[in-house]
């Protein structure tokens, strides 16, 4: 048989808009010989998340973002995803919109259920989450840094203003004033010191005197206290404290009344003989100096004796 050349220019045009469709699918990413599931995802925000943006499960690409639509009824956008049928998504699997990189842009994982047995089926929707990539957490916490940021520097402003405000013509003299009684205070000062570094260097013999006395009255005190040491004051202070206990001793026992000494402090009797016996003596005392012939009688002529008087004890 034999072919025409019609014939071939037909198979030539079929085989070119065959080959225009399957390039066309391959651009936009979608393999003709390979069947995929479409499934839907509501999101309040979408930013970053581009058209035929990748569709990862645990890191690999099984899918793309077909597009992205506002839904009349939510008001959320509702993105369109196109995965492959050879990877079964459960119907409680999360598609999580993730930051890939600082320069990869955002892509969509899925997250699936691994105790859900219930295959999604292709139309179905599924749950939608975001997770916050480094440059949204760098940003979320800046953002109180920048607010007290802003507070320090309106602080800062209100301070300057205040200090424009305060430093006047007479507050700026006043300044100036300070500044240069202080440069009076500091060569004052210098001067001061001048004189003292004179006077050190004036009385410099003197000094070393002073230190050379200090030297030697410090080698006096340790001598004093090495003698200290060897003179033995644990001794010293026992034997005195023998001491304090045997005359504590013997202050008990007068106290006790024993021995001649506590019995003449307790003994109320012997007081009492004592003091008759100094009244007594007292007495004979005092008659011997009025009536010293009553005891000393020397007679020439043979006189009489007078007859003994007892002396009154008021008569002095």
């Amino acid at each position: 048989m034999k072919i025409t050349r019609e014939i071939k220019t037909a198979i030539l045009v079929i085989a070119s808009i065959l080959l225009f469709i399957w390039g066309y699918s391959f651009l936009k990413g979608r393999d003709l010989l390979t069947s995929y599931k479409i499934f839907y995802v509501e999101y309040d925000n979408v930013e970053g998340v581009g058209k035929s943006a990748p569709v990862t499960l645990n890191g690999l690409v099984i899918g793309k973002v077909n597009g992205i639509t506002l839904s009349n009824e939510t008001g959320k956008l509702v993105a369109e995803l196109q995965i492959k049928s050879d990877f079964p998504i459960s119907k409680s699997s999360v598609a999580t919109i993730y930051d890939s990189g600082l320069i990869g842009g955002k892509q969509i994982m899925i997250v699936p259920n691994l105790d859900d047995k219930e295959i999604a089926k292709s139309g179905s929707k599924l749950l939608g989450n975001t997770k916050l990539g480094l440059t949204d957490l760098v940003g979320e916490k800046l953002a109180p840094l920048q607010e007290k940021l802003d507070k320090v520097l309106l602080n800062a402003n209100q301070l300057m203003t205040g200090l424009n405000n305060v430093l006047d013509k007479k507050g700026q003299e006043d300044i100036k004033q300070s500044l240069a009684e202080l440069t009076q205070t500091m060569i004052q000062f210098h001067k001061a010191s001048e004189s003292m570094n004179g006077l050190l260097a004036d009385n410099k013999t003197n000094i070393n005197g002073i230190v050379t006395d200090f030297h030697k009255v410090s080698s006096n005190f340790s001598k004093i206290s090495d003698s200290l040491n060897k003179a033995d004051l644990g001794k010293t202070a026992k034997n005195l404290q023998v001491t304090l206990e045997k005359v504590d001793k013997m202050l008990a026992d007068v106290n006790a009344g024993k021995g001649t000494a506590g019995k003449m402090m307790k003994d109320e009797a012997l007081y009492n003989n004592l003091t008759q016996t100094s009244k007594e003596l007292e007495l004979l005392l005092q008659d011997v100096r009025l009536n010293p012939t009553r005891y000393v009688n020397v007679s020439l002529f043979g006189k009489k004796n007078k007859p003994y008087v007892a002396p009154n004890s008021s008569t002095k």
